[in-house]
């Protein structure tokens, strides 16, 4: 299984865990697999990835379809995939709906502007796919003999910051955006600088001290990577 992992590219973190760094803009996609589930983290940039990442999935599990869908934050290498899971149910934290049926748009004009194919970000548009659930705290999910959870750490690097946590040995944190590990985090106009580093505390807080944390971008890291990044978030943005 190992083999097959690396072989489409993945990164076995535990067992039935990995995720998969995404060429152009190193953008994080997870997966979970239960034994009656399939989560994926995070869909790609457009619907061509999406459908890449779609097929990987099926060879790694032995032709299993994804069966829910995790979107970490608003932005269009995380969520314009989305479209080419048919049937997976899709979660997203609370008031995340409103926004992507609200600014489909400018997902759209975002995505050309940093380089993807204007057809390609305009047919991913077109169908952009907003979550059916919405999480205001936390929502268990039972994947089948696998329990994860989705945690609203929100607002930080976005107002709509969803955390997926993944017991076991070791326990896994997808981190989305709120942790980088390639380059400094991004806090682009959406952003709450603010409220950033008590995003990072609560994080911690769920993850613990000897879990593996994935960033939305780059290398896995440990809690004390987790918490430098909050500590200069905080004197970057002068938060006490």
């Amino acid at each position: 299984m190992d083999l097959t992992w690396e072989e489409f590219g993945w990164e076995r973190i535990a067992d039935g865990v990995g995720r998969r760094r995404l060429p152009g803009w190193d953008a994080t996609v997870g997966l979970v697999v239960g034994g009656r589930a399939v989560l994926l983290y995070d869909t790609g940039s457009t619907l061509r990835e999406g459908a890449e990442l779609r097929a990987q999935v099926e060879a790694l599990t032995g032709g299993r379809r994804v069966t829910h869908i995790a979107l970490s934050h608003p932005h269009f290498d995380h969520v314009l995939g989305t479209a080419a899971f048919a049937g997976a149910e899709v979660y997203g934290a609370v008031g995340l709906r409103e926004l992507m049926r609200r600014e489909g748009d400018a997902l759209r004009v975002d995505a050309v502007r940093q380089g993807v194919d204007a057809r390609d970000a305009e047919e991913a548009a077109d169908m952009l796919v907003a979550p059916h659930h919405e999480v205001s705290g936390e929502w268990t999910l039972d994947l089948g003999g696998r329990q994860v959870l989705l945690a609203n750490m929100g607002p930080g690097h976005t107002a709509h910051d969803l955390a997926l946590f993944v017991p076991g040995a070791p326990e896994v944190v997808f981190c989305g955006d709120l942790v980088e590990e390639s380059g400094e985090p991004q806090a682009g106009p959406d952003a709450l600088p603010s409220r950033w580093p008590d995003a990072l505390d609560r994080l911690l807080r769920v993850g613990g001290e000897s879990a593996v944390y994935v960033p939305g971008h780059g290398a896995a890291v440990d809690a004390a990577f987790v918490r430098r990044q909050r500590d200069e978030l905080a004197r970057r943005f002068s938060v006490a």
